[in-house]
């Protein structure tokens, strides 16, 4: 799956276009290297994401197209940081 829309569908970025952004600004890395958005993400993968005064670490635990909103945290965890409310 592309990294912009894990991030969308997994709620650690709440819209695609900002996941977007995210990454074209340089503020998005996989497993230590900076992300593009159309970057594949595999279970395992470690998402680094800063915001404008912190930042975010998480495991990808599992890929789905498709989830509910109280299931999308499931889809990570958070190894350091907190998510955004």
């Amino acid at each position: 799956m592309r990294l912009d829309k894990y991030l969308k569908v997994s709620r650690l970025i709440k819209r695609r276009t900002i996941a977007k952004e995210a990454c074209e600004s340089e503020r998005v890395s996989i497993n230590g290297k900076i992300a593009k958005s159309g970057t594949q993400v595999k279970e395992g993968d470690i998402i680094e994401i800063t915001f404008a005064n912190r930042s975010l670490r998480a495991e990808v635990l599992n890929i789905v197209e498709h989830v509910k909103k109280e299931d999308a945290k499931d889809m990570y965890k958070i190894l350091e940081g907190a998510e955004i409310e």
